[in-house]
């Protein structure tokens, strides 16, 4: 199916009625995920989509190509949603755009999600699930990026600094969209487009659960930053997520790591999901995925003229 452009006026007056009803405090996460996964019919997969399941790390997953695609190098995408909802349905459309953008496998990983599976159940889902892209499918460390975003964002950052510290494995890059690194911080605002705080506060619990939330890997923006791959932030000015991640993107260049930062006006929290009906979506995606393209694609010799 071929791409749309809706109006952004149009657009956010349609999502802001919807995600007010799908991701509110009052639901269940059962309920909600359900919603969720509803309003993924809007967001349809790129012609020349390949998909197969996979199990990775013990779970479930989707490696995502582009058809007749023989780059090398492979993308781990841990979808967003407080890390409550999400599921390969929600993040199939964006995970298949990398795929197309990159030129290479995206791999989208069904991690556990809580309240039933609490921290660190995700994080161990992921760890898992790189090194088996690592030790069981041949795939080089250094031409795996991690992506992710909102909470997979936050996953996807804490999943490097537990591979670098624990296991000497440094993915080839980060790609973050609105990541949510620090849990703990109570957001300034009621609400953007898409986060309510309520909201936000309640997933913070139940990922939280019975642990320590001075644990780096439930608020890596607390954690070692330094030795990191070269990281993209994108985030709207609009979002709730906004400050956590300016304060992420000087924390990261005070450690030395290489950043790229793009704040967009106009957009809204993960709009890059919505890309088959939103021109300026469908443009962040295009140059995240040009950004880790280059990242796990080396250069041979003869592309070097």
């Amino acid at each position: 199916m071929r791409d749309i452009a809706i109006p952004l006026p149009i657009a956010r007056a349609v999502l802001g009625r919807m995600f007010p009803v799908m991701l509110n405090a009052r639901l269940s996460f059962p309920v909600q995920r359900k919603l969720m996964d509803l309003g993924a019919t809007m967001q349809w997969l790129p012609d020349d989509t390949e998909l197969r399941r996979l199990r990775l790390g013990g779970r479930t997953a989707e490696k995502l190509t582009a058809r007749g695609s023989s780059g090398t190098g492979a993308v781990l995408y841990l979808h967003g949603g407080g890390y409550a909802v999400g599921s390969l349905v929600t993040h199939r459309s964006l995970a298949a755009r990398l795929a197309h953008e990159t030129g290479c496998a995206v791999y989208l990983l069904d991690y556990r999600l809580a309240p039933e599976h609490p921290f660190p159940a995700g994080l161990d889902d992921a760890v898992a699930a790189f090194r088996q892209l690592v030790e069981d499918l041949g795939h080089p460390a250094e031409r795996i990026a991690l992506a992710g975003d909102s909470a997979g964002g936050g996953l996807s950052l804490a999943t490097a600094q537990r591979l670098i510290a624990e296991h000497g494995l440094t993915p080839a890059a980060l790609g973050l969209i609105a990541p949510w690194t620090d849990p703990n911080v109570v957001p300034e605002r009621e609400r953007d487009l898409v986060i309510n705080r309520p909201w936000s506060r309640a997933c913070a619990a139940a990922y939280l659960g019975d642990g320590d939330r001075d644990d780096p890997g439930y608020a890596p923006l607390r954690g070692e930053l330094t030795g990191l791959p070269p990281t993209y932030v994108q985030v709207d000015v609009s979002e709730l997520l906004h400050p956590q991640c300016t304060e992420l993107v000087t924390a990261l260049r005070a450690a030395g790591v290489h950043v790229r930062f793009t704040e967009s006006q106009g957009l809204w929290h993960v709009a890059q999901a919505q890309a088959a009906f939103v021109a300026a979506a469908a443009a962040a995606v295009k140059e995240l995925g040009e950004f880790l393209k280059e990242a796990v694609q080396p250069v041979s010799t003869p592309d070097l003229g």
